[in-house]
């Protein structure tokens, strides 16, 4: 696993690494250590700890970028969900059992002793919800047995984001990563407001549009702290390691180099995107500030163990569902058979409803 403890750094476990591990580390290691090593001072102005990742790492691409998906019920309807399938043809939850590392061999620990690096940076996978330029806010369901993903309701309706000019629907692709999640009893220290009671949000800011259920390989580079009705919720700003624009940018100035505008849309998104629905504007930490993809890997990796506190019984999740089939020392975990069953429970496939008018309606306000 993940050895994270707070404000402290680990070695790697000698036991379970062994000799042959321990030298096929070299410079990959090196890197890491180079990007996530504990510093002299406070991180970006947070105050922050540094924390670094004990953990040997493997080349190759990762078994996830393999994952399927199942689609149950009628698409466009509240019964609609996306299962997940392994490598193997498992039913598995991408919430729980898709490692946050990416190059991880889901069906032997999770998480994984290993990590993909590209260069000096460490790789994460994301779980894409929605695809850039779409308006269905699709959602991982947290307190559904196994997370499928479905589409959010509210007040009795499908929820759709409304286009606020410029913008058309998500501006982004827009996801999550795995075992994460953000307390709801913790209050951090910096936006003084707790968890939201999700996994961290992740803007994916490549050229590709992506599809829900898609299971992609990206590298960190900065986050957001937006405060969405007193929780915080942060949003990562990350780029898939297959894109184009990927080898040049590695950290938040990049984006505001290479992509100039993106940043401040993003935020102005954020700060928006609630008020055609009657409600205020979101507000954010930092006055604002995209912090650098350092301070956001460190609050991922609070994130990650939260997460493990909560698969292992040691934090109250309220109705989130922890079910999971490859986390083998949770509580939570069940059987393959379980897993299918709890799929075939819901409503077969079907042909989709139509797609509500409004996601082609344009909003303006008075910025």
């Amino acid at each position: 696993m993940l050895r994270l403890p707070a404000g402290r750094a680990e070695e790697a476990d000698g036991a379970e690494g062994g000799t042959s591990m321990r030298a096929g580390l070299g410079q990959a290691w090196r890197g890491l250590r180079l990007l996530l090593s504990a510093r002299s001072g406070p991180c970006s102005g947070a105050g922050r700890r540094r924390r670094r990742l004990a953990l040997p790492l493997c080349s190759g691409l990762s078994t996830m970028a393999r994952c399927g998906t199942e689609p149950r019920g009628r698409p466009h309807s509240p019964e609609y969900r996306l299962y997940f399938k392994n490598a193997e043809g498992k039913y598995i939850s991408p919430f729980h059992d898709i490692p946050l590392l990416a190059g991880s061999k889901e069906d032997k620990e999770v998480p994984a002793k290993r990590s993909k690096t590209n260069g000096s940076e460490v790789v994460f996978n994301m779980v894409v919800e929605v695809p850039r330029w779409s308006n269905a806010k699709m959602e991982i369901a947290t307190k559904e047995p196994l997370n499928p993903i479905k589409q959010d309701i509210k007040r009795g309706k499908l929820r759709y984001v409304a286009n606020i000019f410029p913008h058309k629907g998500y501006i982004w692709n827009y996801g999550a990563l795995p075992q994460t999640w953000e307390d709801p009893r913790h209050k951090d220290k910096d936006t003084g407001c707790c968890g939201d009671n999700d996994p961290i949000d992740v803007c994916e800011i490549g050229t590709k549009v992506h599809s829900p259920g898609e299971i992609i390989q990206v590298k960190v580079l900065g986050v957001l702290a937006l405060i969405d009705e007193g929780e915080t919720d942060w949003k990562i700003i990350a780029i898939s390691v297959d894109d184009p624009e990927a080898q040049k940018i590695h950290d938040i100035d990049d984006v505001k180099k290479h992509k100039p505008g993106y940043l401040e849309a993003t935020a102005e998104w954020f700060r928006l995107y609630k008020v055609p629905d009657d409600k205020p504007e979101n507000q954010f930490a930092f006055n604002g500030e995209f912090k650098d993809k350092d301070f956001a890997v460190e609050i991922i990796k609070s994130t990650h163990e939260y997460w493990k506190a909560l698969l292992h019984k040691k934090a109250d999740g309220g109705a989130i569902k922890c079910t999971n089939v490859l986390v083998h020392d949770s509580p939570f975990c069940c059987s393959e058979e379980d897993a299918r069953l709890i799929v075939q429970s819901a409503p077969p496939p079907a042909s989709g409803d139509s797609v509500s008018a409004e996601v082609d309606v344009w909003h303006f306000l008075n910025k």
